[in-house]
């Protein structure tokens, strides 16, 4: 039975745990296998790990790192970064990977999502959507860590993977990355609307608060953050934390 997810994602830069503000500035914030043992005590729903430069660098998936992640994790696990085949998809998910993340390569190649969906099943293939608001309005999705336009609308390319055979569509706001203010309700309205596959929305959650309101409002979702779970308190103390078993139940029923 489907039901709200709440997913802490790590980025990686150089096999180390970073985080991010508007998509610069990655600041290091420890090991990525350290915050998996951790998350794995906190009984998580899911995680979520992304390797931020593999695209912009053309290099293929860590296999090495992803094996030691999925060989740690005790919850569904997603990687995302640098996969461009559907061998390299169906190695990842090889490895003790539930899923697999495409953003760059799907846009540049749409057909590589109906390739990895045959290949590994379409529950496992994720695509996230970097999205950015346009000057005069509306919204478009970048590339390689914000620095390039597709010249895409997030809604038009979301209804296209979801016709391609993607499980699970991710909508990360760039404007909102780090800024722990809350989510973009307005492209997760749009995009809610636009497709019936899992959605999960991600940039902007400061509290707990936060995560409730994006259950209330969509129900079935996945509220994704990385500050929120790596940082403690307004001086932004690096601190693993994810909500204790009564307050998580809170938050998947969408009170706060």
């Amino acid at each position: 039975m489907l039901r709200p997810r709440i997913i802490p994602c790590l980025l990686v830069q150089n096999k180390g745990l970073v985080k991010t503000v508007k998509f610069k500035d990655a600041k290091y914030v420890g090991d990525p296998l350290n915050a998996v043992k951790i998350f794995n005590e906190k009984e998580v729903d899911e995680l979520m790990v992304i390797d931020i430069d593999a695209t912009v660098q053309k290099r293929e998936p860590d296999f090495e790192m992803i094996k030691n992640l999925a060989v740690e994790c005790r919850m569904p696990f997603c990687y995302g970064g640098g996969v461009t085949t559907a061998e390299q998809a169906r190695k990842i998910i090889g490895l003790g990977a539930e899923k697999v993340a495409i953003s760059a390569a799907a846009i540049e190649n749409p057909k590589l999502v109906s390739d990895i969906s045959k290949a590994v099943g379409a529950q496992s293939v994720v695509v996230v959507l970097d999205v950015k608001k346009k000057l005069f309005g509306g919204y478009e999705v970048m590339t390689h860590n914000g620095k390039k336009s597709s010249g895409k609308s997030p809604v038009e390319l979301a209804k296209q993977f979801e016709s391609l055979g993607a499980g699970e569509i991710v909508i990360n706001s760039i404007d909102n990355d780090g800024e722990m203010k809350g989510y973009d309700m307005t492209i997760a309205d749009k995009i809610r609307e636009a497709v019936n596959i899992p959605l999960t929305i991600i940039g902007g959650a400061g509290s707990a608060d936060d995560l409730a309101r994006l259950i209330q409002r969509f129900g079935i979702i996945g509220a994704a953050a990385g500050s929120l779970f790596v940082f403690k308190g307004v001086y932004k103390a690096v601190l693993i934390n994810y909500p204790k078993a009564e307050e998580k139940a809170r938050l998947l029923k969408g009170i706060f």
